[in-house]
């Protein structure tokens, strides 16, 4: 094996097992800044040595291994109490004691439950929700600093400082290491859920940029859901918002033209379609509904998405039934996106002047000043209406708004059409 494919071999095995590994030397440590360093100092003890001496037979229990004498090391030179390195050193000895086929089943049995802590101490919400997001791709998804910077299109200089101050945040505000009980379980579990969610519309829809799709946000969005959902199984909401990506994601590769332009909804060949992502997805909002959360906020979403997932065409779909999802939605949470999405539902069920009637309603609603998609779906409902020269003005001024560059050559498009 070449020095190049060790090293690719090293990146892979990272990004796999980087959350575990910093999982496990967070409990032990208590300080995830801390527990990150140790990981990060196993990584390069590895591309130091693996294209010397070969890559290990297991190299999970090898990282875990030179990281936990790191923290040894760490711990002795920070003169803490002898008690808690040799607690460290009693759980590094039985470790060596392992078979050689790697962890034992009681440290296996540990990993999912500290990964759980990870994922509730990395979205605490003593953060700042853009520290969250960018905190939780590092530290479960395995991202560097660069990728997460490059994603969010931001100085890398800027991510490092945000990353770097909400790790000194949780240690300042001494965050426990824990998965929290009761109520603060629940407000904490919708924290974590909000910045997956937040990763995947990123990627869906990116906001800024050159870029209509950005897949690898997705991608890690939907690995932390599934993580997610395997770790909190009882959990309806996890499957909800695990149904809601899935759906969503099926339709990707049709949402984008050969140049990379943006294609709607109505436009996009649905033989494109993910069946298997579709599958999946409604397989999770199966689970959501027997756990008693088909009311959910993100289950009710994932319901609208399954309407759109199970019809052959835009024509066929079960706009009435999504009209009432809306409906149940608004109740259960509040918000002029959710009505303007409604709106649009409205217009496809009862005619483009019910839906711009419904539209024209939120036109005081302060939230939406700034939202680009009020004046585009405006822009189209007056364009079916065939008052042409408003919906190239709407269509214009949603084009003003926006901050990605596809969306915005797809608006003035339209716009010129209605010229």
């Amino acid at each position: 094996m070449t020095t190049t494919d060790i090293h690719r071999t090293i990146e892979a095995v990272w990004r796999i097992e980087s959350a575990k590994l910093i999982a496990a030397l967070a409990r032990m440590v208590h300080d995830v800044g801390l527990a990150e360093e140790l990981a990060q100092d196993a990584l390069v003890a590895a591309l130091e040595r693996w294209p010397e001496t070969g890559v290990p037979d297991n190299p999970a229990a090898w990282l875990m291994t030179t990281a936990k004498r790191r923290a040894i090391d760490r711990l002795r030179r920070s003169k803490l109490q002898w008690s808690k390195h040799a607690e460290i050193a009693r759980e590094l000895e039985e470790q060596q004691d392992m078979a050689a086929s790697g962890l034992d089943d009681k440290l296996d049995d540990d990993i999912g439950d500290d990964l759980l802590r990870l994922v509730f101490t990395a979205c605490h919400p003593v953060l700042p929700r853009e520290a969250r997001v960018a905190l939780t791709l590092r530290l479960l998804g395995g991202l560097s600093t660069d990728e997460i910077a490059r994603a969010f299109l931001v100085p890398e200089p800027t991510m490092a400082q945000r990353i770097v101050r909400a790790k000194r945040t949780l240690s300042d505000k001494q965050v426990p290491f824990e998965v929290p009980r009761g109520d603060d379980r629940f407000e904490r579990l919708a924290s974590v859920l909000e910045v997956i969610y937040l990763v995947f519309n990123e990627g869906y829809a990116a906001t800024a940029g050159d870029d209509w799709l950005r897949p690898g946000l997705c991608d890690e969005a939907l690995r932390l859901g599934r993580i997610l959902a395997g770790l909190m199984p009882r959990e309806p909401e996890v499957h909800g918002l695990l149904a809601l990506m899935e759906l969503q994601a099926s339709r990707s590769r049709a949402r984008v033209g050969p140049n990379g332009e943006p294609v709607l909804l109505s436009d996009q060949n649905r033989a494109r379609w993910d069946q298997l992502l579709i599958r999946r997805g409604l397989a999770a909002l199966e689970q959501a509904s027997k756990l008693g959360g088909a009311r959910g906020p993100y289950a009710l979403q994932a319901a609208i998405a399954a309407c759109h997932a199970r019809a052959a065409s835009v024509e066929t779909t079960d706009w009435p039934r999504i009209v009432a999802l809306y409906d149940t939605l608004a109740e259960t949470m509040p918000s002029p996106v959710v009505e303007l999405n409604r709106a649009v539902a409205v217009s496809m069920a009862s005619g483009p002047a019910a839906g711009l009637a419904a539209v024209d309603a939120l036109a005081g609603e302060r939230a939406l000043q700034h939202y680009h998609l009020l004046p585009s779906v405006r822009g189209e409902l007056l364009h079916k209406l065939d008052r042409r020269a408003e919906a190239r003005i709407e269509f214009e001024r949603a084009a003003g708004m926006t901050r990605n560059a596809r969306e915005r050559e797809l608006l003035l498009a339209k716009a010129r059409d209605c010229a």
